[in-house]
């Protein structure tokens, strides 16, 4: 408990100095007040006066204590109890808009896209405690995942539960995905607004341009930081699903349609960024999460108690024991 401790007027400590001033005069006084006293015979009353007179110190000895007990109660001891509150005063909404298709299984990132994704966008989702945030996934089509909230543990299940689904239209529907993410951020009152589109692909599918929905998201003031997601060049990708089900895998060239994720972001006021491998991805999201910064109000509330009664309490009752010892039973020997 000590820790939480503190002396208001530390400097009264150097008065303890006083305390060895004090011994070495009580000493030397004693020296020089010791009368001597001649006898035949001490025999009748050795024991008596030996244990009374070196008994009387503890006068001496209680008075000191009681300065020292003064001297710390003048430099106010005190104990200090911290409260924090914190509030949030702008918080931001987002939506992750996370491209599905089955190209987001090419395994140019490791284990594969998706994977890699899921596990980036799981700590991204943990830095941001005070933002509500959305999950939007598309292929083909789009559907809202989860709608923006601020529970995390909600959030990071449903990106735990996407994966590749073969029941989703085909296809990369950007303009598709971006319009329902836009939709989902419309109505919110947040004094920020953001979509983290992601794709790896072209924009081939869906019956809404992409720069029809990037025009929508300026309408509604939403900021699109837009990620194009694979390796330059050659990527190992599905290129077949073989009878079991499984992917047959060939190398085939990444395409990603970058000047219009490009212009997305230019247009809504938001940033590009190219993730060629699990390192770049992971920087990507941590540098989003540096430009998106919360508010938050922090307030500490301070409660003092003070400590110093006590000590002076006992410094007065020390002084009186050693008042009433000396006019009772040491009254023959000071």
């Amino acid at each position: 408990m000590f820790e939480h401790i503190q002396f208001l007027n530390i400097e009264f400590f150097w008065l303890l100095l006083l305390l060895p001033i004090a011994i070495v005069w009580y000493v030397l006084k004693q020296s020089k007040q010791t009368a001597e006293l001649k006898m035949s015979s001490i025999k009748g009353f050795k024991g008596v006066s030996s244990f009374w007179s070196k008994l009387r110190h503890v006068l001496f000895a209680l008075r000191l204590i009681a300065l020292a007990f003064l001297i710390t109660a003048l430099a106010r001891p005190r104990t200090v109890d911290v409260s924090t509150q914190t509030k949030t005063t702008s918080g931001i909404d987002i939506v992750m808009a996370i491209d599905v298709s089955a190209s987001m299984l090419a395994k140019d990132l490791r284990p594969n896209r998706l994977d890699a994704l899921k596990e980036v966008a799981a700590d991204f989702i943990d830095g941001r405690p005070s933002d509500r945030i959305g999950l939007v996934e598309y292929a083909g089509e789009a559907y809202t995942k989860t709608p923006i909230t601020s529970d995390k543990s909600i959030v990071k299940r449903s990106l735990r539960d996407i994966n590749y689904n073969s029941l989703i239209e085909g296809g990369t529907a950007i303009g598709m995905g971006l319009a329902t993410s836009v939709n989902r951020l419309k109505d919110s009152k947040a004094k920020s607004k953001v979509i983290i589109l992601l794709t790896d692909g072209v924009n081939n599918s869906g019956f809404i341009d992409p720069k029809i929905a990037s025009e929508l998201a300026v309408e509604y003031g939403i900021k699109v930081y837009a990620i194009g997601l694979g390796t330059n060049g050659m990527a190992l990708s599905p290129v077949r699903i073989n009878p079991n089900g499984t992917f047959g895998y060939g190398r085939i060239q990444v395409e990603i349609d970058e000047v219009l994720l490009k212009e997305i972001a230019a247009e809504t006021g938001g940033k590009y960024f190219r993730a060629t491998d699990n390192d770049k991805l992971a920087e990507i999201y941590e540098e989003i999460n540096k430009l998106e910064k919360t508010e938050i109000e922090e307030k500490k509330y301070y409660n003092y108690d003070e400590k110093y009664r006590p000590l002076v309490l006992l410094a007065g009752l020390l002084l009186l024991l050693e008042l009433l010892l000396r006019n009772t039973i040491f009254r023959s020997f000071v």
